[in-house]
């Protein structure tokens, strides 16, 4: 199942940071955890003794890729390593993510602070440490990480789901190293043109000389105001073209009702195969 804004005819981003999970419980959490990767252009997955193994081959499995939502080729090439040490071999900086420092005099980041240097030291192969959904990251595990990565949160209340501690961390590296721009339109027609003043004109004159007919501009004396303040107004809306045309037709229709014939654009069809 894929969801809404997915569009596999655009090229995917890829690499970054690679997402450790040590000893993860739930396989919906695993399947949230590479939807939350996938948003943000993150594909390395690494696993650690994930409770009763990976991958599953029971209904658990279709649990992990139902979350998944769309981001099975990231579950598909998850590795599984026996140990936290092996997962993190071939890394040249680990962050542990982890409510709290441990007293173990690390530097203790937030994930806003820390992924502008990940993105700007690419060459640089990192990763985040996040610890199973119950008990997070134990004290040794800790002392593997070069800093500590820790959330902002309230602190009345700041437990994160696994998953969203990974989509929190993957935001902001995505930030970091793309930007923060919006995405761009999947619309490719050109911008609509700003009305010519010739047509605002036209529209004006037949607007007004509707209004005046109606009695709109009394007194005699504030005309000239009620005039500027009425063309004041859709000044202000920076009209196109096509906006012009429509608002145009719309009182055109209100003075003088509705059309007696309604006439449609005819399309020129090809004539259909003959059976």
């Amino acid at each position: 199942m894929t969801g809404a804004g997915t569009d596999r005819t655009r090229p995917a981003l890829s690499g970054g940071l690679a997402v450790v999970l040590v000893r993860p419980q739930l396989a919906v959490n695993i399947g949230m955890c590479s939807r939350a990767m996938a948003n943000f252009g993150l594909d390395d997955l690494r696993l650690v003794n994930p409770k009763s193994g990976w991958p599953r081959t029971d209904e658990y499995r279709e649990v992990a890729y139902a979350a998944a939502a769309g981001a099975a080729h990231i579950l598909d090439a998850a590795r599984v390593f026996p140990s936290t040490e092996a997962a993190i071999a071939d890394l040249h900086f680990v962050y542990a993510a982890t409510a709290r420092e441990r007293g173990q005099a690390k530097p203790i980041l937030t994930p806003a602070a820390a992924m502008p240097e990940a993105a700007r030291l690419a060459e640089q192969k990192r990763g985040v440490l996040f610890g199973p959904e119950r008990t997070g990251l134990d004290n040794d595990e800790v002392a593997l990480a070069d800093a500590v990565l820790t959330f902002p949160t309230n602190p009345a209340y700041g437990s994160l789901n696994l998953a969203q501690a990974v989509l929190l961390v993957g935001y902001e590296w995505f930030q970091a190293a793309h930007g923060d721009a919006p995405p761009a339109s999947a619309n490719d027609k050109a911008p609509a043109l700003p009305a010519k003043r010739e047509m605002m004109t036209a529209f004006f004159n037949y607007l007004e000389d509707k209004l005046d007919a109606v009695g709109f501009f009394k007194p005699e004396g504030k005309r000239p105001l009620m005039q500027r303040n009425l063309r004041n107004i859709f000044h202000r809306m920076a009209m196109s073209e096509q906006d012009i045309s429509t608002l145009f037709g719309a009182v055109v229709r209100l003075v003088e009702g509705p059309r007696e014939n309604v006439q449609t654009r005819k399309r020129n069809r090809p004539p259909k195969p003959q059976p």
